[in-house]
């Protein structure tokens, strides 16, 4: 096994951060399967009683704490089927600063659709937060202007 500093979108409103929860740990298991020893802090730091991610100190000590992890990595692994966030833009440029590699993966539509089921743009295969309602083209996530 290598290790890997893992990143993945956190933060949003609490139904957001539940999604992005379960997406880290589908990237877990996606980054195990391939013989890798993922390290992702956002799913450690962010529990409760150890750090609050909605304290901006905090967040930031989360942040630094995980990055500093990244000394110890083979290489920075990047999922970016939600898109990449701030945090995961200040890992990106904190491992290429380091000299080490980064790699960007996708789940990919087949699972994201296993993830979130039929919370999955046809068009964009992004997930819906809003549950798949017919607003798609108001969601602030997808904005792909398809209906289901």
């Amino acid at each position: 096994m290598i290790p890997v500093l893992l990143e993945s979108p956190y933060a949003g409103d609490a139904q957001r951060i539940l999604y992005n929860v379960r997406y880290a740990r589908a990237c877990m298991a996606d980054s195990l399967r391939r013989g890798e020893a993922p390290y992702a802090s956002h799913l450690l730091y962010t529990q409760d009683g150890i750090l609050r991610d909605g304290v901006p100190e905090e967040r930031a000590q989360g942040i630094e704490a995980g990055l500093l992890w990244g000394r110890f990595a083979s290489k920075s692994v990047v999922y970016i089927d939600m898109g990449i966030s701030e945090g995961m833009k200040q890992g990106i440029a904190r491992a290429e600063a380091e000299g080490r590699p980064v790699e960007e993966r996708k789940l990919g539509r087949n699972g994201l659709a296993t993830l979130f089921g039929a919370d999955v743009c046809e068009a964009t295969g992004k997930h819906w937060p809003c549950g798949g309602c017919s607003r798609c083209k108001d969601c602030e996530y997808c904005k792909c202007g398809k209906r289901r």
